[in-house]
């Protein structure tokens, strides 16, 4: 049974009040892909809460790591994944682990790489995809990972997209993100597309929940296009079919 969720008021590209309608928006794609920064736009436009799943799964990753459960540690890790209390702040900017705040960590490459090999565990996919199907239950949601069409929101989601963009395309994003954050230093952009391509292979490879565009899923390459772009195609197709 759905959850109960607030309505929502849209507002259509003329002006006038659209109607009300509780959504899920699932939000797919590959490391670089654009996805984390068009979700967060598309949230904000349409008032409903961001939830990045990635950042659930890299602070969850660090959290283990630091508490000294290997991944290949199944006993431990399935422990560890039980107790583990992720939660996202409501703008979905922050997050932490029991208790602790991990936003400033994870998004270092070490994150990234702990995260590719944590997830992939079922004990961890099945505590953190519980935790993110109970957000989508009490909120209207714009969520966004690798396997949210596919698994999280499989039956639920009133949207659909998956977001790419050629190697190169992402690999530049990437590096400009490291970047911002100051995290490129002995970053270049060949070490970066490797990185990507070897987090692909794992991601659309593992066992639990690989990386796949749902079949109902709108598929965007971002390659060519703008940020504005993008987030006005996912808009304009949530305005056509609300």
């Amino acid at each position: 049974m759905r959850g109960r969720i607030v309505p929502v008021v849209f507002r259509n590209t003329k002006g006038g009040l659209g109607l009300k309608k509780e959504l899920r928006i699932a939000i797919d794609g590959p490391s670089g892909s654009g996805k984390s920064s068009v979700s967060k736009a598309v949230a904000k436009k349409l008032g409903l809460r961001y939830v990045d799943t990635g950042a659930m799964y890299r602070a969850f990753a660090v959290s283990a790591d630091e508490n000294g459960v290997a991944a290949d540690n199944e006993a431990a890790l399935s422990e560890y994944a039980g107790q583990a209390d992720v939660v996202l702040s409501e703008d979905g900017l922050k997050v932490s682990v029991n208790g602790k705040d991990y936003t400033g960590v994870i998004r270092t490459e070490k994150a990234g790489e702990l995260a590719s090999r944590y997830s992939s565990k079922k004990a961890v996919r099945e505590r953190l995809v519980g935790l993110q199907k109970s957000i989508a239950a009490k909120h209207g949601v714009v969520m966004e990972g690798r396997d949210i069409g596919t698994v999280v929101l499989k039956d639920s989601a009133d949207f659909k997209f998956f977001i790419d963009a050629s190697g190169d395309v992402r690999a530049k994003r990437r590096l400009g993100q490291l970047d911002e954050l100051g995290l490129s230093k002995g970053q270049d952009i060949g070490k970066v597309a490797c990185d990507i391509s070897k987090r692909d292979e794992r991601d659309s490879s593992r066992k639990n929940s690989p990386l796949q565009k749902a079949d109902d899923a709108v598929n965007i390459d971002t390659s060519g296009m703008g940020f504005d772009d993008v987030v006005a195609r996912i808009i304009e197709v949530v305005e056509k079919k609300k």
